[in-house]
């Protein structure tokens, strides 16, 4: 008898621990989901606009039934864009807050300084806008498990810069002035200059500032000598609208092309009319035709702009959604193998959203080229992978 009550015994803690593994314990109301968003800080209007594109993801799903039967719980962690910040609002959400995953982080720095804890905590983290490449793969090429993204990565956003100017601008001579303190800048220069020589085309000047310097116009004056017909600026929306102004003041004729981070309504206000006829590599279009009663919603209900970060975290939170019901419990582990398996799930920017499961990157990501044209964001293109 004693032996059968210890079996017993031992298979109902057996049991216990595993719906608790599985986050189907009866004391759990809520799946809670974290987010780890710049929601004050010059990166703000992003964060805030990511946070309205989960509202309405969540909203959508809890309406559905929920993730695993629950209602799903959107737990926000300010990061102000700073690692320091993001280490411990990562660490509240996993420790206090106790997510079974978390979206973000936006910035590729930050996100890299989160690894290590949602990595030793076991929680999957989806990064909307993190584009360096060292994100989910380190240096080493070790795959980092717990850490995957929704957008594409700086190689391929240099290579379409590259070949747009030289394809579509018809360039031949281009210049690139970047920050020195960035780690996107420099990278995103690299991935330009490499895929434009190879193209055929010519770096003509290289200038480079330090991250808080206002007056650009020695490295625009040593550009302006080389005469380029197209001058790639992979800065912050801040830096690049003051660059372009005192591009223009210089005298310099060329087209100005810039990476994501351009896609902000803020680099309209700061530029100005010298931005005019300027183009940049955007991760969404929010003039797509299947995107615009989506964008309409999400303004009727919270006002401000929407920007690209809304679209990228609604899609991160439906693919978070579908991952944790396919693994059917939300064990990290399990979570993660769910995540690698995810092939043609349909989302808001595509029909057919796929993962690589070597990288933790998207398949088949399309980029929009978006031209500044009367004071505005207007859809040029949209670029596909070859």
């Amino acid at each position: 008898m004693k032996r059968w009550i210890a079996g017993v015994t031992a298979l109902v803690l057996m049991l216990g621990s595993a719906l608790l593994a599985s986050g189907c314990s009866s004391g759990s109301k809520t799946i809670k989901i974290g987010h780890a968003v710049a929601l004050t800080g010059d990166a703000s209007v992003f964060g805030q606009s990511e946070h309205t594109g989960l509202k309405i993801a969540v909203e959508e799903i809890n309406k559905k039934g929920g993730i695993l039967g629950k209602q799903v719980e959107l737990v926000a962690a300010d990061t102000r864009a700073d690692p320091t910040e993001t280490v411990n609002a990562v660490r509240r959400l996993v420790e206090q807050e106790k997510v079974v995953a978390i979206i973000g982080v936006a910035q590729s720095g930050v996100a890299m300084a989160a690894t290590p804890i949602v990595t030793q905590a076991k929680v999957p983290m989806i990064s909307t806008t993190s584009t360096n490449p060292y994100v989910t793969v380190d240096k080493s090429g070790k795959l980092q498990k717990y850490v995957f993204r929704v957008c594409f990565i700086d190689p391929y956003q240099g290579t379409v810069a590259a070949e747009f100017a030289y394809n579509r601008l018809n360039a031949r001579k281009a210049a690139i002035m970047y920050d020195v303190g960035s780690d996107y800048s420099q990278w995103l220069a690299k991935y330009f200059e490499d895929a434009f020589t190879k193209l055929g085309g010519t770096v003509v000047g290289k200038e480079a500032y330090r991250t808080g310097e206002l007056d650009f116009r020695a490295p625009l004056g040593k550009l302006k000598e080389t005469e380029p017909d197209v001058l790639f600026l992979p800065l912050t929306q801040k830096d690049a609208a003051l660059a372009v102004n005192q591009a223009r003041e210089l005298g310099i004729k060329a087209t100005f092309l810039g990476g994501d981070n351009w896609g902000s309504p803020d680099i309209l206000k700061l530029g100005g009319s010298a931005l005019e006829g300027s183009y940049f590599i955007n991760l969404a279009s929010l003039d797509d035709p299947g995107i615009k009663k989506w964008i309409e919603q999400n303004q009727s209900r919270f006002g401000g702009p929407v920007v690209r970060n809304a679209l990228l975290a609604y899609d991160a939170m439906l693919w978070l959604a579908d991952a944790i019901n396919r693994a059917k419990t939300t064990d990290g582990d399990k979570i993660v193998e769910a995540l690698e398996q995810t092939k043609d799930l349909p989302v808001l920017t595509t029909d057919k959203f796929s993962v690589d499961p070597k990288t933790h990157n998207p398949l088949n990501r399309a980029a929009y080229i978006t031209k500044i044209q009367n004071g505005q964001f207007v859809f040029f293109e949209r670029f596909e992978p070859h």
